[in-house]
């Protein structure tokens, strides 16, 4: 910033770069509407009131208000590289996201963290990175790395890192795991952030978690559990993804004394959601319709978020902040018809204005991360089904899972534990980093489908291969074509590919432009619909978070079936 010639311009003595003439400017500290003119200058607001500008923009009848920020998201989840996920996101408003980079690091490391940076070099999106804390995600993960505090520490030397990213090993907190305590120190005397990842964390336990720094959670489901981490000082991060959408549960802290300290966040959001919904506006729109004041929906993802991450010059339509400007139609339907960054237009009626596609950088590592032998189907069976099983019982709209027990019947013991009338399938979990020949196996509810067998390797966190199917020639030939690809989605019906989304980049991302993952997303979930997957849930991205161990109740890895509130492997058959 050349403070001379901003003064200037602010007083009125020099042009503006650019004016932005006539539209109503949300004020997000006085939660007011100015009718004033925004003086843009060496990519930050001068000033607001009446003002020249050598470039002047008539956006009169409109309004204006700061880029929006995502406050916690995995830039892997979208299954796009970053430069699609721009060309999705920007149109939308968003002009920066906050990115754990979790994904790739549990696929390879340190090389996995470097590789996503280097995508992100050169976009017009500010991508900011929050230094994965779990990986492994919790003991008894299989993940393809580990990293230790050695392995972070040097990243925060770099600018665009803000902080430790969810710390989802709340028991290795509380119990004073000292690896994990190495990180929390780290990411203290280095000044930054340190997000959480804590579902049901209260009492004692949400004392200890704080105290030890975590400062925020995006995992509550509930305003009572919410409300409570907010009166022990976490922010709440209000998530509205794909998968997990918890705007309906949480609407009362969208609202004071709670909106002050709350954000919105996507965490996990596919193309099709991105170009059918939109992105953070969606989830700005859905709350005013529920009745969320539009200054308190604009707050929680502009001014709260830059607080919160300590981004001191961003978040707000005012003197001296950078010139991250939204236009929107009204604050009604919230339509996004111009977006700026640093005071350059980068995105016009849904289309980016800059081409930031690159070609991939090469790694082997990353573009060929597939160590795994041959599966069959005699690997998928029990030796015997005994007189209960312990089955996986998904939730609609959530991430979390129940335990349930039922006893065989007939028809299940004489189909090793599959009973397709009462909605009991096979689920499996294939190592897929190390070629060990892992395979976790159990059963799974509430995922409907009535034939087949649909698979991905996008299995939260450790990212090895899972597969939910109706018998063990379809899991088996799902999960082959998943491991031929390197990496993917598939369907399978009566042994036989139907639908797949090859996913080359560490089996997390594809290369394809955003449209044609929309599209190839749409045929595997149209076909997951017509072998009867439940409208209740998004089919690939539900099954990505079966494996995920530190989410209650009950999951399933390449190690077995997993009690999560105890962290112990249990049996799925007994």
């Amino acid at each position: 910033m050349n403070l001379k010639r901003i003064i200037d311009v602010a007083m009125g003595r020099e042009k503006a770069d650019l004016v932005l003439k006539g539209a109503s400017v949300l004020n997000v500290f006085t939660e007011q509407l100015e009718h004033k003119d925004v003086a843009i200058c060496d990519g930050f607001i001068a000033g607001l009131g009446l003002y020249d500008g050598k470039e002047e923009v008539n956006v009169s009848g409109k309004i204006i208000v700061p880029g929006f920020m995502d406050a916690h998201m995995h830039l892997e989840s979208t299954l796009l590289t970053p430069a699609e996920f721009e060309r999705g996101s920007l149109p939308c408003g968003t002009t920066a996201v906050m990115a754990d980079p979790h994904e790739i690091a549990n696929v390879a490391g340190n090389e996995g963290i470097d590789y996503i940076m280097k995508l992100c070099e050169n976009l017009d999106m500010h991508i900011y990175f929050n230094l994965p804390s779990c990986v492994p995600a919790a003991p008894l993960e299989e993940s393809g790395e580990t990293l230790e505090a050695e392995d972070l520490k040097p990243y925060y030397d770099k600018d665009n890192v803000l902080g430790l990213a969810e710390v989802m090993n709340s028991i290795g907190v509380t119990e004073g795991d000292p690896a994990l305590l190495q990180k929390l120190r780290d990411a203290k005397e280095a000044d930054r952030i340190i997000d959480g990842h804590a579902p049901f964390l209260g009492g004692k336990d949400l004392c200890a978690y704080t105290a030890a720094g975590v400062k925020s959670d995006h995992e509550c489901t509930d305003a009572t559990e919410a409300i409570e981490k907010l009166s022990r000082g976490q922010w709440i991060m209000i998530r509205e993804g794909t998968a997990a959408k918890n705007l309906n549960a949480l609407l009362p802290l969208c609202k004071p004394p709670y909106s002050c300290r709350s954000m919105f966040c996507t965490d996990d959001r596919h193309p099709e959601d991105l170009l059918r919904e939109g992105h953070l506006d969606a989830i700005i729109r859905k709350a005013v319709e529920k009745g969320v004041k539009p200054a308190h929906a604009i707050q929680m993802c502009t001014l709260n978020t830059a607080t919160y991450f300590g981004l001191k010059d961003y978040g707000a339509v005012a003197p001296g902040y950078h010139a991250d400007i939204v236009v929107l139609s009204d604050l009604i339907d919230f339509q996004v018809e111009q977006v700026y960054i640093d005071g350059k237009r980068v995105a016009e009626n849904g289309k980016v204005l800059n081409n930031n596609v690159r070609p991939l950088p090469d790694s082997e590592k990353i573009l060929h991360s597939f160590h795994m032998p041959q599966v069959t189907p005699e690997q998928l069976r029990f030796n015997e089904i005994k007189e209960r099983q312990r089955v996986i019982g998904l939730k609609r709209r959530e991430l979390l899972t129940d335990e349930i027990i039922i006893q065989p019947t007939e028809i299940g013991k004489e189909n090793n534990g599959i009973d397709i009338e009462r909605d009991i399938l096979k689920a499996a979990v294939f190592e897929r980093h190390h070629d060990t020949g892992h395979i976790g196996i159990g059963f799974i509810s509430g995922y409907g489908i009535k034939r087949g067998a649909i698979a991905t390797s996008v299995a939260h966190d450790s990212h090895n291969l899972i597969v939910a199917g109706c018998s063990e020639e379809d899991i088996a030939a799902a999960a082959e074509a998943v491991r031929e690809m390197g990496g993917g989605l598939v369907v399978v019906e009566n042994g036989e590919v139907i639908e797949s989304l090859p996913l080359p980049i560490a089996g997390l991302m594809s290369p394809l432009p955003i449209e044609e993952v929309e599209n190839r997303l749409n045929q595997l979930k149209a076909a997951a619909k017509r072998l009867g997957a439940s409208d209740d849930i998004d089919p690939f991205m539900t099954l990505a978070f079966v494996s995920l161990p530190v989410i209650p109740v009950l999951r399933l890895n390449g190690k077995g079936l997993i009690d999560v509130n105890r962290q112990k492997i249990v049996e799925a058959t007994f």
